[in-house]
Formats: C-alpha cells, sequence, structure tokens
C-alpha cells in the first residue's frame, strides 16, 4: 500500500513538474513574442520620424533683403533665408548622431563666406546692411548733431564708453569697438575715453610732459586719428554743466560700470541693458570679439534682437556680417605719419593683393614656413585671377623668419616688407624713444619700435584679396583679426558684388593639430570656439578660410566647446552640451534667481551753494 502511494505521488508530482514547465515555456514564448512586436513598432516609429526630419519641404524663401530706412531699424534682426535655418536644423540632427571629425579646412568651409560660394552673397548684403546701419546710428547720435540738441534733449541723451590703455594693439581695439557696437545696440552716444598715461614719454621735457598730461591722451595718438563722431568724457561733463543739466533736469552724470571678465558679477546674459537709466554706461574687460556676442544669449528677446540685427544669427556663421571691420572704417585711420610710413613701402605701386601675417614669437620653424607657402599660393590660386606679378605684404614679429621667406616668395611675388630701419620719416626721428620701447616685451611683440606695428597694420589692411594669418602657436589673433576686418571692408563698396574676392585664411602647420584645435584656447583667437572633440587629430597642413567675425558661441554646425570653456561658462550661468548647445530653461532659471549688480561711479557731483555731496 505505501509503494502504490509513493508510486502515486512520485507520478502527480512529474506531472506537476512536466505542467509548470510547460506554463513557462509558453510564459517565455509570450514575452519573446511581445518583445518582437515591441521592436518592430519602436523600428517602425523611428522610421518614421527620421523620415519627417530629413524629407519635410522646406519653407517657402523670405524676400532679399531691401537697404531701406525700415532695414536700418536696431530692433530688427537681420533677414535670412529661412532654407538656411531649416538646412541647419537637419545638419545638427545628423551631427548628434555622428561620431566623426572635421579638419579646419572643411571647418572653414562651412563657416567662412568665400569667393566661389558658402553664403558669399548674403554675406556681403549683411555687411552692407551693417555698414549702413552704423552710418544711420552716427547720424543720429554722433557727437556733431548731439552737442546741439536743446538742454532738456541733450540732458536726457546717453552715453557708451569705450576705454583702451596703450597694451596689446588687437585687445585694446576691441575694447572700443565693442563700445562702438553696444551703443548702436543700447541706440547711445560712444565716449572714447582719453588717458594722461605718458610712459612712452618720459624723455621729452617737463613742460610738455605738463601739457600732455593736462589736456588727456588717447590711446595710440600717434599713431592713429580717431573719428569725429564720438565725444571725449572731458567734452561730456562740459556740456552736461553748460545745459545744467543737475540742477534743472535732477540728472546727475553717473557712470555705470560692468566687468565682463568677472562672471559671477555681470550682467551681460540676464539684465536689459536699455532700461538702465545711468548716462553712461562702461562694459569693461572686453579685449576680443566675444564679449559683445554675449547679448546674442541675452535672456531679454529687445536686447537679444538688436545684438542679431549687428552681429547676425550665431547659427549660421558664413552668413554672419563683418561688424568690427565695418565698425573699424568708421572709428580709426593712420596718423598721417604712419600714412607717410605705408606710402614709403607700397614705392608709388598699387594696394597689395595679399598680405602675411606671422606671429613667430622669436621663433622660425621650417613646417611653418612650408604651411604659410602653400597656403599662398592656394590664396593666390583661388582668389587672384589676372596675370600680374603679385604684390604680397610680409608682417612678422620675427626679423630672421622675415629674411626666411622673403627670397622664397620672390620666386613668384613681389614682397612688401616695412623696414623700418631704412625709413627716414618723422616716425623715425627719436633715437631716444625708440630705444626705450625696444625692450618692452620684445619677446612677444617683436623687437621693433612699437610704432612699427601700426604701419605694418595698416599696410596689411590694404590687401584687395587675401589676409593669411600664421603663427608659431595660436593662429588667428586679434591683430591679424582686425587687419582681415578692416581689408575687407575696404573692398566692400557700395555695390557688394565688388568684394566677393576677398578671404581670410589661417595657415596651421601639422605639428599645431596633433590634438586637433584643443590647444587654441583663449576667446580673443579666431579657432577657439572650433576646438572642442568635433576637431580631427592629426591633420596635415592646413589653409582653411576664417569667418572675419569670430564666433561668440558654438551653434554652428562643427563647433564644439573645450571642456575648460564648458567650466568657464558656467560661471557665467551657462549650461553647455559638449557639442555646445546652450541650455535655455537652465539660463532662464538661472537669471530669475540672480539679481543685477550696480557698481556706479559719480562724474559730477550734486551741489547746492558751496555744498557738494
Amino acid at each position: 500500500m505505501r509503494m502504490r502511494m509513493r508510486r502515486r505521488l512520485m507520478e502527480g508530482s512529474s506531472c506537476w513538474h512536466l505542467r509548470l514547465l510547460s506554463i513557462t515555456k509558453f510564459l517565455l514564448f509570450l514575452c519573446i513574442l511581445f518583445t518582437a512586436f515591441g521592436l518592430l513598432l519602436l523600428t517602425l516609429s523611428l522610421s518614421s520620424s527620421i523620415d519627417i526630419n530629413i524629407n519635410i519641404d522646406p519653407p517657402p524663401q523670405t524676400p532679399p533683403l531691401h537697404l531701406d530706412d525700415e532695414s536700418l531699424d536696431i530692433s530688427k534682426s537681420s533677414s535670412i533665408i529661412i532654407e538656411e535655418e531649416t538646412q541647419h536644423h537637419r545638419q545638427r540632427i545628423i551631427r548628434t548622431t555622428s561620431s566623426s571629425c572635421a579638419t579646419v579646412e572643411e571647418m572653414g568651409e562651412d563657416s567662412a563666406a568665400s569667393p566661389d560660394g558658402g553664403g558669399g552673397g548674403v554675406y556681403w548684403k549683411e555687411s552692407l546692411r551693417v555698414r549702413r546701419l552704423i552710418r544711420h546710428h552716427f547720424a543720429f547720435n554722433g557727437a556733431p548733431r548731439v552737442r546741439d540738441l536743446p538742454p532738456e534733449q541733450f540732458c536726457k541723451q546717453g552715453f557708451v564708453m569705450g576705454k583702451a590703455s596703450e597694451a596689446g594693439f588687437g585687445n585694446e581695439m576691441y575694447k572700443i569697438l565693442t563700445a562702438a557696437g553696444l551703443s548702436i545696440i543700447l541706440n547711445r552716444s560712444l565716449i572714447i575715453g582719453q588717458t594722461r598715461h605718458i610712459g612712452s614719454f618720459l624723455v621729452l621735457p617737463l613742460y610738455k610732459l605738463c601739457l600732455i598730461a593736462h589736456r588727456g591722451k588717447y590711446p595710440f595718438e600717434n599713431y592713429i586719428s580717431y573719428t569725429n563722431l564720438s565725444f571725449t568724457l572731458k567734452e561730456v561733463k562740459h556740456l552736461w554743466r553748460k545745459n545744467d543739466c543737475v540742477a534743472k533736469y535732477r540728472r546727475r552724470l553717473v557712470m555705470r560700470t560692468d566687468d565682463f571678465e568677472k562672471p559671477a558679477q555681470t550682467n551681460v546674459l540676464c539684465s536689459n541693458w536699455r532700461k538702465w537709466k545711468q548716462p553712461i554706461i562702461w562694459f569693461q574687460g572686453t579685449t576680443d570679439a566675444v564679449a559683445a556676442q554675449f547679448f546674442l544669449k541675452n535672456v531679454h528677446p529687445q536686447l537679444k534682437s538688436a545684438a542679431t540685427a549687428l552681429f547676425g544669427k550665431t547659427e549660421l556663421l558664413h552668413t554672419r556680417p563683418n561688424t568690427f571691420g565695418e565698425l573699424l572704417q568708421v572709428i580709426i585711420a593712420p596718423s598721417k605719419n604712419v600714412e607717410e610710413a605705408v606710402n614709403w613701402t607700397l614705392k608709388g605701386g598699387p594696394d597689395p593683393h595679399l598680405a602675411l601675417h606671422m606671429r613667430m614669437l622669436m621663433n622660425r620653424p621650417v613646417r611653418a614656413v612650408k604651411a604659410a607657402l602653400d597656403c599662398i599660393e592656394k590664396a593666390l590660386m583661388r582668389n587672384c585671377h589676372q596675370g600680374s606679378r603679385p604684390r604680397v605684404v610680409l608682417v612678422s614679429d620675427t626679423p630672421s623668419l622675415v629674411n626666411d621667406l622673403t627670397p622664397k616668395l620672390q620666386q613668384f611675388a613681389e614682397v612688401l616688407h616695412f623696414d623700418y630701419k631704412l625709413f627716414k620719416g618723422n616716425l623715425s626721428v627719436r633715437k631716444a624713444v625708440r630705444e626705450q620701447e625696444v625692450d618692452f616685451r620684445a619677446k612677444d611683440w617683436g623687437p621693433a619700435p612699437r610704432w612699427v606695428a601700426f604701419v605694418d597694420f595698416f599696410l596689411a589692411s590694404r590687401a584687395k584679396h587675401a589676409v593669411i594669418s600664421g603663427a608659431q602657436r595660436r593662429v588667428g589673433t586679434t591683430y591679424a583679426q582686425l587687419i582681415a576686418s578692416l581689408a575687407a571692408a575696404h573692398q566692400l563698396g557700395e555695390d557688394y558684388t565688388s568684394a566677393s574676392n576677398f578671404s581670410f585664411f589661417s595657415s596651421f602647420q601639422s605639428n599645431l593639430l596633433s590634438d586637433g584645435l584643443r590647444n587654441q584656447v583663449g576667446w580673443g583667437h579666431a579657432w577657439n570656439r572650433f576646438a572642442g572633440p568635433w576637431s580631427c587629430h592629426n591633420q596635415p597642413n592646413q589653409c582653411a578660410l576664417t569667418p572675419l567675425l569670430p564666433p561668440g558661441w558654438w551653434d554652428g554646425k562643427l563647433q564644439s566647446p573645450i571642456t575648460r570653456d564648458i567650466r568657464r561658462m558656467e560661471a557665467y550661468g551657462v549650461r553647455l552640451t559638449d557639442l555646445g548647445t546652450v541650455d535655455e530653461k537652465h539660463l532662464q532659471s538661472f537669471c530669475k534667481s540672480r539679481k543685477d549688480i550696480v557698481r556706479t561711479i559719480p562724474i559730477t557731483r550734486a551741489c547746492s551753494g558751496l555744498t557738494c555731496t
């Protein structure tokens, strides 16, 4: 009996195990079936979404840009073809799913307007639009008109201060150019600050030093002539007293300052500067093209729109205007003595076809010379089609490099180089001053006197077809940027087609690109905004088209930030992805959580009788 019962129990147990196994298999089969069905649905969904993103019909084009009075309104953004924006959106979709990289030349072809296409037509039209915008602004807010306003109107006028020292020319000139651009964005008049720094004139007699200190001195005023469309602070103070702005209109002359180099304190992204009440605004620390372009991401639509009208759209790099070149052309010109030296170098001949600037820091590597020669050949073939022997201006901080390059260039071109030792004009008469200046930062700027850099600058900016920048370490310095932008502005006539064959090139030797563009650090350099993971490593020599307006953000298709800049932007309240996309919601939240930091400097005091406060 017991054996039967045990046998039945064992049979029942085995049946139960078999049933359990069958149920398990059935459930497993159902899981596999549902998983396969889910994957099928997901595949179909992705396929349809990709088709929607890539095959969507572009919207119709907007009408071409007309340069009438309406286009000069600073509140209106520049008119760009909608199809360009749609195409850019598609490229950003593809970019985020790609693991490839780009060479500097590929980045340049995508980012800079080229003579044979690449957005050149829109680019030059936009530059011409900005030129007319600048003219309109200074006709209305320039000193000749504003100083003659009735007291009630003058005392309501706003100003932007641009103040520079006599350090590196490129960095210091960007301070003034940024102030000029900001005066347009904010619809204010421009003040160019004077300084009483007289360190370069210690060899002058005492009575001349006192005269200079009394009247004030523009930065580099011995070599540069400044526009009469700007004010000095001294004149504004005089007019403020003359029009009795404090007593009659209760408006004290106060200057509000904002320092771009202090991320935790600057209001560049979060405040509406157009609503600031202080008569004078001074935006400090603006030593490159980037600071002014931060307004392109300001959270206030009115201010952002005004900045976009001046600088163009951040994502369409090859259509952006030559803003700083157009401002330069209005604000500065060579002094008579510098003009004399430029004409002496040209020897009565025509303007040069091309200019080469090599910042070598007293080095002369063979690879840099080879890359520069190849780039010159490329630029001449691409931009210069006439059969005459081209004229090439050679500018460098390293005399030995000039000696190496000159005979090589002379094989196919006429070389123009300003040799200050042979020049006998007015700039070279004071040997004592020249000897004093030679030792000052010679490693950085070269052994030549400071004034030679201004002759070189205005000589190179006469180039008709191309400017090339090469370097020992970082290519496209602020000095080279301004040479190229001014040269391009010179070539742009009222008919934009006259400038269609001008380009700015960057010459890279291969050792500079072993880690891609990662070593192009420093916001003042033209390629910093391309230095992230999108840049290929171990590139051969590159001769790349370069944007005349260096980008201030990373919105272009082939742009990406380095880790150092991602961390730096966090201090400004900006959260960037590895490919440079800005988290707009985070920026809005950051700005809502902070208060405006107001720092002011009183220029005039409020007085009642003999008492002043």
